[in-house]
């Protein structure tokens, strides 16, 4: 998708609080658990449709912020209980947001590792660093995908996979079936890249396909050992983007797709203990602390978070 001039996405976290702090801010309401997420949508906004996407779910977002040091990513790291990579339209290979992108990458490979529970989630230009960042090279391919909305071509491995197995099934049908799921990409991973490439094939497994008429690419995928989804959709849409174009979907299954996807990825990042050094630092770190803009119904987004 593209942006406007000037601007770069920020980067998304989820966060969980951990059982200290619930202790001091959820005395009676066990229920009341804290979750949070940074999302990393660029040089200096965030689509609002990304943070409502995971409030929606029960999370809490920060936005991370790019031009930090390594020393400051390790400690947002150390404070969140997941990342989401939103979509975008920056190079995937030099950008600010790549290089970022990249630390949390490597953070949360070698937290799994030493079981440390810490998920990840790419939507669109998210999925397509994803694929960068696991193979060190950029294998996408033009597709005439723009502003278009699919159904989901699911391969065999997606009934059993973490992310689609507990769907409803009538929204498994919905989803393989009907024009739900919003593409606004000029780039992907065509099935062809990713089989060729051994990185990728070994790290990733196909839930679906999708194709413009000419190529077949990957439209969702999960990691074999890590808890990493991408989408190559963009499930956020549905419910708060109205934006008058074409692949732009807002029927009740769409937006049931949206809210079982931002359901999922949430559960996922309560798995950690992640927490903020103390009550003070998280408050400072929320999205919160910024008012949302509104752009208008003929803007790219309906309101976007601006930061310096």
């Amino acid at each position: 998708m593209s942006h406007k001039p000037g601007r770069v996405n920020n980067l998304l976290t989820c966060f969980s609080a951990s059982s200290s702090i619930k202790r001091k801010r959820c005395v009676a309401k066990t229920l009341n658990v804290r979750r949070m997420f940074f999302f990393f949508l660029g040089f200096s906004y965030i689509a609002a449709s990304y943070v409502k996407y995971l409030e929606a779910a029960g999370a809490r977002v920060v936005p991370i912020r790019i031009n930090r040091t390594y020393e400051e990513y390790v400690k947002i790291f150390n404070s969140i209980n997941g990342l989401l990579l939103p979509g975008g339209d920056v190079d995937l290979q030099k950008s600010e947001f790549s290089r970022v992108s990249k630390i949390f990458y490597d953070l949360a490979i070698k937290a799994n590792d030493a079981l440390d529970y810490f998920p990840i989630w790419g939507t669109c230009q998210g999925f397509q660093q994803l694929t960068v960042l696991t193979s060190g090279k950029n294998l996408l391919t033009l597709t005439d995908t723009k502003a278009v909305a699919l159904p989901l071509a699911f391969v065999p491995a997606a009934q059993n996979s973490r992310l689609f197995k507990n769907f409803p099934k009538d929204l498994l049908q919905s989803l393989s079936e009907e024009n739900i799921t919003s593409n606004f990409h000029s780039w992907s991973l065509s099935v062809q890249n990713y089989s060729r490439n051994a990185k990728l094939k070994r790290f990733y497994k196909v839930l679906s396909t999708n194709t413009d008429g000419r190529r077949e690419f990957i439209s969702t995928m999960e990691a074999y050992r890590y808890p990493f989804y991408a989408v190559q959709w963009h499930p956020e849409k549905s419910p708060f983007e109205w934006i008058d174009k074409p692949g732009m979907t807002h029927t009740p299954s769409a937006i049931k797709a949206s809210f079982y996807t931002a359901i999922f990825f949430v559960s996922e990042a309560m798995k950690n203990q992640h927490q903020f050094p103390n009550i003070s630092e998280e408050e400072k770190a929320l999205i919160y602390n910024f008012a949302p803009v509104y752009k208008g119904l003929g803007s790219i987004f309906v309101q976007n978070y601006y930061f310096d």
